[in-house]
């Protein structure tokens, strides 16, 4: 590029950065370490007339309600996905209790306001009944279509028809340990599959059971792996994680519009390149050359169980059942994570099912035996159950030493009688209730048949 046109472009669009200036930021952000202290939370739900979850519920009359919920006093963060579904994300809190307290409240003020426009909210991993229907068009998510397209109809569900509990930990200390931050990557990765077995709790779609405890993950495996995998869990994890993200296809190219901040850029469409990785883009410079701000986008289209985002965000986690069937997960896994008793438990009970998690030549997560095998069977899985037991335990043990209150703790035990020392998840009662030509008393299960 001539001189003249670099200074143009740097006027218009920001530094371009080198393959080696891109690879140096995401090494020097996707890991930021420190004393294990601060927490989140970013809970997504499927919104749906009471009763009525077969029935979708219009653009209109979704806009109107978000725009109701954004004028509430909230401290939480609400975003739409492109589905429609609702996602209130939690400022980083300094405990599990406060953060628990504050999105506790926040979704008090969510429903009550919602209750007043004839809409509730349900906590399932995949929605039962509605096709897949994007309501957000805009130029990201119609170029992530376009993009996702290209390798089958997960893409679409995955948008539109999926609800999650994304937990949100520190990454950890820059030394070795228990809390180190190269332990708890690896300690991610290999709790993941329980955590998904735990917690499953999307058995049906389209009416009919899918033959997975958890459908969600079901569909995440079936996305692109470039876009949604794990990297290497056997190398350095800021150079794995770095050399994963240039390597990974570039989802789209944002216009000149999108890149100045115009207002009229949402009516301009973006470029979908087929097969650019970043690194590619970087060496080459074209169409136009990458920016810093380009790159900080292509970190959001990668989707894999675990993101590094300077944090640790587990995203393997169904949404669950109930106003307050979320707790469950956050304290759970919370507790396997920043207590150094239950972290170093945790890691010798999961560190044996790394030959199913992550075996010599198997794709990686979320597609490898053991990610399949907890998403399609649950906790039937008996070395899965085995790990959750102790898992729970370990987590029951660290809470009063976290300042849980007796109602988290309580919660947490509940779900270990009822479900873990089962081998069973939430996903079991849907399908019990679905089977059966009936519903009980949970509030995930009204409506589903109806």
């Amino acid at each position: 590029m001539p001189e003249g046109d670099c200074t143009t472009y740097r006027a218009k669009y920001g530094t371009a950065v080198s393959e080696s200036e891109a690879e140096a930021l995401v090494t020097g952000i996707c890991f930021k370490t420190g004393p294990p202290r601060v927490t989140g939370v970013e809970l997504e739900w499927l919104i749906h007339e009471p009763d009525r979850l077969h029935l979708p519920v219009s653009p209109a009359r979704l806009e109107a309600a978000y725009a109701a919920l954004r004028a509430l006093p909230l401290h939480s963060l609400i975003t739409v996905e492109p589905g429609g579904q609702l996602e209130l994300s939690s400022l980083p809190a300094a405990s599990l209790m406060e953060c628990i307290s504050a999105a506790s409240a926040d979704l008090s003020l969510v429903r009550d306001r919602l209750a007043t426009l004839d809409l509730t909210l349900t906590g399932l991993g995949a929605d039962p009944w509605r096709p897949p229907s994007r309501i957000l068009h805009r130029p990201r998510y119609d170029a992530m279509e376009r993009y996702l397209d290209r390798t089958g109809p997960a893409g679409r569900r995955m948008m539109c028809s999926t609800a999650s509990v994304q937990i949100c930990l520190d990454a950890g200390h820059e030394e070795p340990g228990p809390l180190g931050y190269g332990r708890r990557w690896r300690l991610a990765h290999l709790l993941g599959p329980v955590l998904v077995a735990a917690f499953a709790n999307s058995p049906v779609q389209a009416g009919r059971s899918t033959g997975w405890r958890s459908t969600r993950q079901a569909v995440w495996a079936s996305i692109a792996p470039e876009t949604s995998a794990a990297p290497s869990l056997d190398a350095e994890p800021r150079k794995a994680w770095a050399r994963h993200v240039l390597d990974a296809p570039v989802m789209f190219i944002r216009d000149s519009g999108a890149l100045r901040g115009d207002d009229d850029a949402d009516q301009a469409p973006w470029t979908v390149p087929d097969g650019l990785t970043f690194r590619t883009w970087a060496r080459s410079g074209g169409p136009r050359p990458p920016t810093r701000d380009d790159l900080d986008y292509h970190l959001t289209t990668l989707f894999p169980p675990v993101r590094p985002r300077g944090h640790l965000e587990l995203r393997m986690v169904d949404a669950q059942p109930g106003p307050d069937g979320w707790i469950v997960p956050l304290a759970v896994t919370s507790a396997l994570f920043d207590d150094p008793q239950a972290a170093e438990t945790a890691y010798r009970t999961v560190k044996p099912l790394a030959e199913r998690a992550c075996p010599p030549g198997a794709p990686a997560a979320p597609r490898s035996p053991l990610w399949l095998d907890a998403a399609r069977h649950g906790l039937a899985d008996p070395e899965l159950r085995e790990a959750a037991v102790a898992c729970f335990a370990a987590a029951g043990d660290a809470l009063p030493r976290m300042g849980a209150s007796a109602e988290v703790q309580a919660a947490v035990a509940a779900y270990a009688e009822r479900y873990v020392a089962r081998g069973r998840c939430p996903a079991d009662d849907v399908l019990d209730g679905h089977l059966a030509g009936h519903t009980d008393d949970h509030e995930h299960e009204k409506g589903i048949l109806r």
